[in-house]
């Protein structure tokens, strides 16, 4: 969703700096496609997919070739938002692969949410914790990792061996508390 955020932005200062362009061909920032566009970006922005969608969808066949991919590319982003709140899981652990699938191509904010839901509804679920503590090394949240890593050791001691060998956790490596996590003194 960040991603899309920025594109959104991206879009916005864009065409806020472009100038009409010569010869008696209109600017695409004046036109009424322009408007249909500008409300459809407005629609995506507060989270309004399905008639996003529809708006985006409409302009497929009178969009200017300046919007054509932008609109498509939207299309897809309302159809990954709608599809996300359509999935149902016969079980926590598949819902646990998706959100890793999720981590796995980079939408981290939707493994994030994945992660989330699965604790809300199995607060006990160690896999989850082990999850967070994954996608925290990987988007640089230091403390949350240690924290969610604590959690799921916590919970079930062999994920102490498993974060010593995964490549994951790599930025970690140079953290003493990371270190201290999965060396414990032994007394």
């Amino acid at each position: 969703m960040m991603q899309e955020a920025r594109l959104v932005a991206h879009d916005r200062k864009k065409e806020a700096s472009s100038s009409p362009k010569s010869g008696n061909r209109p600017s695409v920032g004046t036109g009424p496609a322009f408007q249909h566009y500008q409300a459809a970006v407005q629609l995506l922005q507060q989270g309004k997919y399905d008639k996003a969608l529809a708006a985006f969808e409409k302009q497929l066949s009178s969009a200017p070739p300046e919007l054509l991919e932008r609109c498509k590319m939207y299309i897809s982003t309302c159809q990954r938002q709608l599809e996300k709140h359509n999935l149902t899981f016969l079980t926590p652990e598949e819902h646990y692969d998706y959100a890793i699938s999720q981590l796995n191509t980079g939408y981290y904010e939707e493994a994030r949410e994945q992660f989330d839901s699965i604790l809300a509804a199995h607060s006990q679920a160690d896999y989850a914790f082990y999850g967070l503590a994954l996608l925290d090394a990987m988007t640089g949240r230091t403390q949350d990792c240690l924290k969610n890593l604590a959690q799921a050791i916590e919970l079930n001691p062999r994920y102490r061996l498993q974060a010593r060998v995964d490549n994951d956790f790599q930025s970690m490596a140079d953290d003493p508390r990371f270190t201290e996590l999965l060396y414990p003194e032994v007394p």
